[in-house]
């Protein structure tokens, strides 16, 4: 039976409402706070089977940013059931606070000589990818995930091929909107650090300057990866600007579909966006959404397991880009 909120309080001595916190990924809590209750959540088996310590069993981290996110929060889920399926595996994970280059990096430096493999989602900078090519100089295997990173010592990415992605949206946006008249589009980034947020950017101008030249970019908002900035962001734009097309880059697409239902001309605004949760499908449904880009996220989980298991004993996986999938209120699928 899987350990309760209640038991890794009790175990960790803190609060319920602490444990919350950290297991849904919301801010508030301090990082050793984290670490530990992290650390008895997956003791206890929350996460999944917990193998048995054995010289034989794999140490693998997983390192994700911690908030709200609800794909990140997705993801997290996958790697440790994955990871229990595949048998042979001590999995832990490491919630990056506020991730940022000096955190992910120091975490990092952290796991020499304390693991066999590494997946983590990577921050495009110096220190970090110093810090993955040090750990790697150790033995260490270490993989990509969801946001790439090059010129680093790593045994593969697993991800969608962000570009593409990018200029899938830009096509999306060009047909929606058509090339009669010209029309002002508006971008909502997360954060530039990720190589994959701006991978999908530089692909989503590429082909609106390509193909659709009366596609204007009006304005280019980050918002931080928080719903609730891009709420406010949102809100302002539709005040002040006439926007036919938004495409969001990261998260935080219930707030700009908050702002836009709050719009009387909301539902003429071609909307894009990526990842399939409970919030964007919902958006599909009521039409606040337009399409959204897929990256599925329990096959990117267990390849990384894969591709991590194969390269600590030895052997080579091939690097896996899973496929780019269109979800319109149509083609909703049940997963």
């Amino acid at each position: 039976m899987r350990s309760t909120v209640s038991h890794i309080a009790k175990e960790a001595g803190v609060s319920p409402a602490t444990v919350d916190r950290v297991l849904n990924g919301r801010e508030g809590v301090r990082a050793r706070t984290r670490d530990i209750v992290m650390e008895v959540a997956t003791r206890l088996g929350y996460f999944g089977p917990v193998t048995s310590q054995n010289q034989s069993a794999i140490r693998m981290e997983f390192i994700l940013p911690a908030g709200n996110n609800t794909f990140m929060l997705m993801l997290r889920k996958y790697l440790f059931e994955e990871a229990a399926a595949y048998g042979g595996i001590n999995a832990s994970l490491h919630l990056i606070e506020a991730f940022d280059p000096e955190n992910l990096s120091h975490k990092l430096r952290e796991l020499e000589d304390k693991t066999d493999g590494v997946a983590l989602v990577a921050l495009d900078h110096p220190i970090v990818r110093e810090a993955i090519n040090h750990l790697a100089s150790t033995g260490i295997r270490v993989a990509t995930l969801v946001s790439d990173i090059s010129s680093v010592n790593k045994i593969g990415y697993v991800g969608i091929d962000n570009r593409a992605s990018g200029r899938l949206a830009g096509l999306l946006m060009g047909r929606f909107l058509g090339d009669d008249k010209e029309h002002g589009t508006a971008i909502f980034i997360g954060s530039s650090a990720y190589r994959g947020h701006e991978e999908r950017e530089m692909g989503f101008r590429s082909i609106l300057a390509q193909d659709f030249p009366l596609l204007n970019i009006v304005e280019i908002i980050p918002v931080g990866e928080d719903r609730d900035r891009a709420y406010e962001a949102a809100r302002r734009l539709l005040d002040t600007r006439s926007v036919g097309g938004i495409y969001n880059i990261g998260s935080g697409n219930q707030g700009i579909g908050r702002a836009l239902r709050e719009t009387k001309s909301g539902r003429d605004i071609v909307f894009i966006g990526h990842d399939l949760t409970d919030a964007t499908r919902m958006m599909l449904l009521d039409r606040t959404m337009d399409a959204v880009i897929d990256q599925n996220p329990r096959v990117e989980a267990r390849e990384a397991v894969k591709l991590l298991v194969s390269a600590v004993r030895g052997s080579k996986e091939p690097e896996y880009l899973p496929r780019l999938q269109v979800i319109f209120r149509e083609n909703i699928p049940t997963y």
